[in-house]
């Protein structure tokens, strides 16, 4: 299964997984929860339990239309296809892999302070490479 995957401090990368459990909660390092966030038929996979465990902060996720922070992912995170007829998680089809590639394409970091969370992504002048 092609999924794109997403470290914390790291550019997204297209991988393949054999699409078992075992492989996905390998990918996220623990056990699996899959969200819905996006319009797409897309499934954002990340480990369960990152929060409480205190995963490393990774990206950001924002309300499309005002921008606005409405959750943080914590730890490895993985995009995967998720077609309502379809009973169980597929490749990511080239065009979403473009999507979320340049949607998550720069790494952001997180500080907590007395006024809320202060989070920066870091886009580089010039690099573009991919």
């Amino acid at each position: 299964m092609k999924v794109l995957v997403i470290k914390p401090e790291n550019k997204p990368q297209v991988q393949e997984i054999d699409g078992t459990l075992e492989s996905m909660q390998s990918l996220v390092g623990g056990t699996i929860q899959a969200i819905y966030p996006f319009e797409d038929q897309v499934a954002l996979i990340c480990n369960d339990e990152g929060k409480l465990l205190q995963l490393p902060m990774n990206r950001a996720l924002r309300d499309g239309e005002i921008g606005k922070t409405f959750d943080i992912l914590c730890g490895t995170v993985f995009l995967c296809g998720a077609p309502a007829e379809e009973p169980c998680f597929t490749d990511l089809s080239e065009e979403q892999i473009q999507k979320y590639t340049e949607m998550f394409y720069y790494p952001e970091y997180f500080w907590k302070t007395n006024q809320g969370m202060i989070i920066l992504r870091m886009e580089q002048s010039g690099d573009m490479s991919r």
